[in-house]
């Protein structure tokens, strides 16, 4: 056995017992890091008001907004609903698609394209049934007329291998280029689709915005791949965003008990699911025996035990100046908002700056650079601090 498997063994086991002692305290155990959280930090975060901004019973799975300022909100349970500006009832968007809406698919994330001013394209991820119940992730561009969307496109239907309801992913996200980049879940079969270039799910994809495929993503010259991957190896990726200063796409992702990883996406590149992990079935016994793999990337941070993240967003906004140029990911787990201080391109620390919110869905820096994090069951907060 080789020094690598030796110590790949040792830390798996130290985990797999940290994560057995630590999961039953419903505190997040930051798995890179043992700072604590500076006083000025605290004593900001004390000062956050969390003010609810819309309110709403179902899932609130996306946000974007439009030039106007209206903000067009995605619901898991098949509804897109549209908040004009400075009103506190939204209005129901007629004609969507039909969407396989159920356990963990449904209406998804949502997108605003970056000319909207000029050419009114709106990007919609979702789940979608096949004539044999069979469902996958699809990914629509449609415009807004009234209260209706109208000519709307498929751009992209993953194949569908099965009537799970797990892992679609999704979300989206524009690069500097114009490039449209999403995400899929590996769809509950982690032994098949995510290492397998030939099969969708377990990946993140660029196209073109209406749908073509870039001469020069990685697996153009491969003639059985799916030709809009652009990375790999992903179990089920639910952040994803473009860094603000290199245009690079961030991405985050859901481990299985424990694993819980952010990435910087590359191309081409290989993230290791389920070959590597830091992570365990959720019985607590072993996925893999390797946490890295030569041609496999490492995340630029994991969390063990899982947070269970979803949302993510780059803080730019002088309101918050002790989270600028950090990462804020929302916790489904512990209803936490987390932050990942930033030293160029790696993670140095995590920490908790937002409490007690139940089930974090999604957080967005607004174009009026408040913080607004979507909550499920309850709706919409914005982040306001004092002072």
């Amino acid at each position: 056995m080789s020094l690598l498997r030796n110590t790949a063994c040792n830390i798996k086991l130290a985990r797999t017992t940290l994560s057995i002692l630590t999961c039953c305290t419903l505190v997040p155990f930051f798995a890179n890091s043992n700072e604590t959280v500076p006083t000025s930090l605290s004593q900001f975060n004390e000062n956050i008001t969390a003010k609810l901004h819309f309110a709403d019973s179902g899932i609130p799975w996306g946000m974007a907004w439009l030039p106007n300022g209206d903000l067009l909100i995605t619901l898991r349970d098949g509804k897109l609903k549209r908040l004009k500006k400075g009103q506190s009832n939204a209005e129901i968007i007629s004609d969507l698609p039909e969407i396989a809406a159920g356990s963990q698919g449904g209406l998804l994330d949502i997108a605003v394209h970056p000319d909207y001013a000029n050419n009114g394209w709106i990007y919609f991820s979702y789940a979608k049934e096949d004539n044999k119940s069979n469902k996958s992730t699809a990914i629509m561009r449609a415009k807004l007329s009234g209260k209706k969307l109208t000519e709307q496109e498929d751009i992209y239907v993953a194949q569908a291998y099965g009537r799970k309801g797990n892992h679609f992913g999704s979300r989206l996200a524009f690069d500097n280029q114009g490039y449209l980049y999403f995400s899929i879940g590996d769809r509950g079969q982690r032994d098949i689709n995510p290492q397998d270039i030939t099969r969708d799910a377990g990946k993140v994809y660029r196209l073109h915005d209406d749908g073509r495929i870039p001469e020069d993503n990685p697996f153009v010259n491969n003639a059985e791949a799916k030709k809009a991957i652009y990375s790999y190896g992903h179990r089920n990726p639910q952040g994803m965003v473009k860094h603000p200063i290199t245009g690079d796409i961030w991405t985050h992702e859901h481990g299985p008990r424990g694993g819980d990883e952010v990435n910087l996406i590359g191309k081409g590149k290989n993230y290791g699911w389920p070959i590597i992990s830091y992570g365990i079935n959720y019985s607590g016994t072993e996925i893999t025996d390797l946490t890295q793999k030569k041609g496999m990337e490492q995340p630029l941070w994991y969390w063990d035990p899982s947070i269970a993240p979803s949302g993510m967003a780059f803080v730019t906004s002088d309101k918050y100046p002790h989270w600028q140029g950090n990462i804020l990911v929302g916790s489904l787990k512990f209803g936490q908002i987390v932050m990942v201080t930033l030293a160029g391109n790696k993670a140095v620390k995590a920490e908790v700056v937002r409490d007690e919110l139940t089930r974090v869905r999604n957080i967005k820096q607004g174009p009026d650079g408040y913080v607004y994090v979507g909550v499920d069951g309850q709706g919409i907060y914005k982040l306001i601090p004092k002072g």
